[in-house]
């Protein structure tokens, strides 16, 4: 019995050494950084707070969200390519030759370098750059 006394004696002035130890960080931090940084973060929330925030983090879901849809690959013809690219307004002629888009990859050249495929190949492939540039063709 005496040894169990005993060590819940020790065991109480333990729990008081920590709840000092304590108390004197918190002192320390509250003098140095003010009180706000020692306070309990419920102390200022609120249910008109709560619902702010639950507003503005299913705002930041939705977007989020809305840009992981926009920014899914698509395999057209072995090229992967951005949803968001294809959700454009499908683009009907090549600007330098006026030919119809007929295949995917006319599309994607359409959307990329407002060019058809043949144009691409012919005018674009291996100079992106200078295309890029603002370089187009004579029109002879």
């Amino acid at each position: 019995m005496e040894l169990r006394s005993h060590m819940e004696h020790i065991r109480l002035s333990m729990k008081d050494k920590d709840t000092n130890h304590i108390a004197a960080i918190e002192k320390a931090i509250a003098e140095k950084y003010g009180p706000e940084a020692i306070a309990n973060p419920k102390a200022n929330w609120d249910e008109t707070k709560e619902k702010k925030y639950l507003k503005q983090m299913r705002e930041l879901y939705q977007k989020h969200k809305k840009n992981e849809e926009a920014n899914e690959k698509v395999d057209i013809n072995g090229i992967k390519v951005s949803k968001k690219l294809l959700n454009r307004e499908i683009l009907l002629h090549c600007f330098v030759c006026g030919a119809s888009a007929r295949k995917a990859i006319d599309n994607v050249c359409l959307v990329k370098f407002d060019c058809c495929n043949n144009c691409y190949v012919k005018y674009v492939e291996g100079r992106e750059e200078r295309w890029l540039g603002g370089w187009r063709p004579n029109e002879d």
